[in-house]
């Protein structure tokens, strides 16, 4: 029989590889999608290296480059080769500017080439990046959503965390006729990535749901408030982020525990001069609130939103708190 300090050795082992936490809470890290022209790689090693330099179970980084840069392997190798240096788990959670504005030589979009490029050289595998490994569970797994590698799950202290590919701009939406099919077929595994999670998350009776995502669904908005007011003028204009916010809604109420969504929206509005309705789902509580360089979650009953504005953010989870999540603080605002 083994020794008992032997066999409680073994116990805590196999529990830290299977990602639980102590039950004293945890912290995790997350890279808002703040690159500026210019210093976008540098900002990118330094929210790195910064986010993962503290107690961080975990990093989430929401995006890879900016929208101005190229679409190049040469560039997604390089980014790739960042998150990999760093010594915690590293999560990449996709933006619009990874892939939606990509072109090829001849001007036309590239975007969907671009974004299968990214899933196989990001999400090969079920782990994390970084030199400590996080094992994941994709929705790739599912034979039906195969392609949809980039949406991830994995559970840590009581809580499940997931990506989710909502990418700023109206959610890849596009009003010319017959060229919507990414975007449909996008909706219908994101449609059935999240009512496996919130099934999952309900039948484990967890005590919390995180999901990260780039564009901001506008979940906070008041009821029938459009995102789309600036197209009022134009009645055929489509509000991509219509569905995954009404189903979003619709689980987190049915949902006995707290409910979070990250976006990396918090500091377009003032960088970019952007309105609420510009399609991207800014101008909401969330972003108004992550503007002022503080980041800060906005509840609704017991779904929370955190618009992130600064280069990096640390939250710390605690089991059995009134406050399951809570904002520790982060880097420079990405609007200053």
């Amino acid at each position: 029989m083994m020794p008992r300090a032997a066999l409680a050795l073994a116990l805590a082992l196999a529990a830290a590889q299977a990602g639980a936490a102590p039950a004293k809470g945890f912290q995790f890290g997350v890279i808002g999608h703040s690159f500026k022209a210019g210093a976008d790689a540098a900002v990118l090693r330094r929210a790195i290296a910064e986010a993962s330099a503290g107690n961080a179970a975990f990093v989430v980084a929401t995006g890879i480059k900016a929208a101005g840069e190229p679409c190049s392997d040469k560039l997604y190798g390089q980014r790739r080769a960042m998150f990999d240096a760093a010594d915690k788990p590293m999560i990449v959670s996709l933006a619009g500017s990874d892939w939606t504005g990509c072109k090829n030589s001849a001007g036309r979009s590239n975007a969907i080439e671009r974004l299968n490029r990214l899933r196989e050289l990001y999400f090969a595998d079920a782990q994390s990046l970084g030199e400590r490994r996080l094992a994941l569970t994709r929705q790739s797994a599912s034979a039906k959503f195969r392609s949809y590698a980039e949406n991830a799950h994995w559970e840590y202290g009581n809580v499940l965390f997931a990506t989710l590919n909502l990418p700023a701009r109206n959610n890849h939406f596009l009003p010319e006729a017959g060229r919507n099919s990414e975007f449909e077929d996008r909706l219908v595994a994101n449609r059935a990535w999240l009512q496996r999670l919130f099934t999952l998350a309900a039948r484990k009776r967890l005590a919390g749901v995180v999901l990260f995502c780039d564009g901001d669904p506008g979940l906070q908005a008041d009821a029938g408030f459009s995102l789309l007011a600036g197209f009022q003028s134009k009645p055929s204009k489509q509000d991509g982020f219509a569905e995954p916010r009404r189903q979003l809604k619709a689980l987190a109420e049915k949902f006995n525990g707290k409910v979070l969504l990250v976006d990396a929206q918090g500091g377009a509005q003032a960088e970019n001069g952007n309105t609420a309705g510009n399609g991207n789902g800014n101008g909401n509580a969330a972003s108004a609130a992550a503007t002022g360089g503080e980041p800060a979650i906005v509840w609704r009953g017991n779904l929370g939103q955190l618009s992130l504005a600064a280069e990096w953010a640390e939250l710390r989870v605690s089991p059995g708190a009134a406050a399951l999540f809570t904002v520790k603080g982060g880097g420079a605002d990405a609007a200053q």
